[in-house]
């Protein structure tokens, strides 16, 4: 697995490339165990991106501490390469958050 960490302007430009979506967004995910070259190198789960200048103003706007939801924002994006996906709907959007939560809860005790 690669983490990326990055700037608003970087991954907006590869939420636009990838995704079709214009700005920037907190976290992107790409598994590598998908798509036409999947078979290439089975061993490697993909990359995972995020955008320290959004995780820091969401975690301002949101009253967390900016580190934590840092590291919130990794999970959730390792999750993705790992099959999760919140915008499949309510019920696996609540699983992949309270996932989510209890592995920050564990990584930080």
């Amino acid at each position: 697995m690669s983490l990326v960490v990055t700037d608003d302007s970087h991954i907006a430009e590869l939420n636009e490339q990838y995704l079709g979506r214009k700005g920037p967004t907190n976290v992107l995910a790409f598994p590598m165990a998908e798509g036409e070259f999947a078979g290439l190198t089975p061993g490697l789960l993909g990359d995972v991106v995020v955008s320290v200048d959004t995780a820091w103003r969401e975690a301002d706007e949101n009253g967390l501490e900016p580190e934590e939801h840092f590291f919130r924002l990794i999970i959730h994006g390792i999750l993705h390469l790992m099959g999760h996906d919140h915008l499949a709907g309510e019920e696996q959007a609540r699983a992949m958050e309270e996932l989510t939560e209890r592995l920050l809860d564990a990584s930080a005790g």
